[in-house]
């Protein structure tokens, strides 16, 4: 198979990534400090370029664009911890969070939320988050990858920093006991997260991470290797004579699993829907077949046929009169619903999905 590249490939281009790291650090350099005459290139040793990152001014230390772009001092925090929009207001009453949203998605301010207005507003939503994780990714890398700055982020580095950003003393993140004894409940189970997420990431070497992997880690919906592994399952999934081509009608074919009498029957329930989704969502060049680079355009998050479905399943389960759109106490009928979800926390819902 040719070579391709589209959106998902260009977003995510692993063989340039040491590459990538170093301009990055240069890149903070020049803008952390003002323009002026040219001078001989100096290179800076691991406490500099240390000192660089510690010191970024306040427009370099994360703006929030999902609070109409308020500057966010939190930011080494929040991106280490996970804490986005939703995290930040969570004290808030939950009926003035979904307020807010609703009022913000109405965009004909007619006091109801149609489909068209929901699946714009998530697909909004979760483009905002993936083009915030691909670039507070290698801020935190940086943060991070500092005993050695090597380009690559071991577990300790990564755990040190970890326990740090939860208020233990350096002291203690240093030199803790392994079997963490003394810590709460939560934190405990934040690390056994971790731990079984860094597995999953770490192709090359299970003791460190690559800034590609580090997404791959922390943002997996983020991740090209990400998309690419659920594309390789998809084959096979459906790809019965192993072309690493999927025609519609392998699609459309459910194949019984197990290892009794059915095995191996063709499921057939559905098969219309499925026939349809291929068309429409899947073979973009209809010609009846689908080739690696269709696939990872069908899985990409950032297809807006998520978004679409996302809102065609809220409003499905919360439209409790039936007209086809959503009113505010609609939402407040189904609180949980909607805090759960992309309408309101994009990063829990796909993290909980990945």
């Amino acid at each position: 198979m040719g070579k391709y590249c589209h959106p998902v490939c260009e977003r995510w281009s692993v063989s340039a990534s040491a590459l990538i790291y170093l301009s990055f650090l240069a890149l903070v350099w020049s803008v952390a400090f003002p323009l002026r005459p040219p001078k001989p290139v100096v290179l800076l040793d691991a406490h500099a370029v240390k000192s660089v990152i510690d010191n970024l001014p306040d427009h370099l230390e994360g703006v929030r664009i999902e609070r109409d772009g308020d500057i966010n001092r939190n930011f080494r925090k929040e991106i280490l911890l996970g804490e986005g929009e939703f995290e930040r207001r969570k004290e808030e009453d939950p009926k003035e969070l979904l307020e807010d949203i609703f009022v913000r998605a109405d965009t004909n301010n007619d006091s109801f939320l149609v489909h068209a207005e929901l699946s714009h507003w998530i697909g909004a939503k979760v483009q905002q988050h993936i083009n915030q994780a691909l670039a507070e990714n290698y801020i935190l890398f940086a943060s991070v990858d500092v005993n050695p700055r090597n380009g690559l982020v071991s577990w300790d580095e990564y755990h040190q920093y970890f326990l740090k950003q939860r208020g233990y003393s350096k002291y203690y993140a240093e030199n803790h006991d392994k079997h963490h004894s003394g810590l709460d409940r939560k934190t405990k189970e934040a690390i056994m997260r971790d731990k079984a997420a860094w597995s999953e990431a770490a192709r090359m070497n299970p003791e460190q991470l690559t800034v590609d992997e580090f997404l791959a880690f922390r943002h997996p919906e983020s991740s090209h290797a990400t998309i690419l592994t659920l594309v390789e399952e998809l084959f096979d999934k459906f790809d019965q004579n192993g072309d690493q081509i999927l025609t519609e009608d392998e699609f459309s074919h459910l194949q019984m699993e197990g290892d009794g009498d059915k095995s191996g029957e063709v499921y057939r329930q559905g098969e219309e829907d499925r026939r349809a989704e291929f068309r429409a969502e899947i073979d973009k060049n209809k010609d009846g077949k689908a080739d690696r680079r269709e696939l990872l355009m069908y899985i990409d998050p950032i297809n807006p046929r998520h978004a679409r479905e996302e809102a065609e399943t809220l409003i499905a389960l919360g439209d409790v009169n039936h007209d086809g759109a959503l009113s505010l106490s609609e939402v407040f009928n189904k609180m949980d619903l909607f805090l759960g979800s992309k309408m309101v926390d994009t990063a829990k819902s796909f993290h909980d999905e990945f």
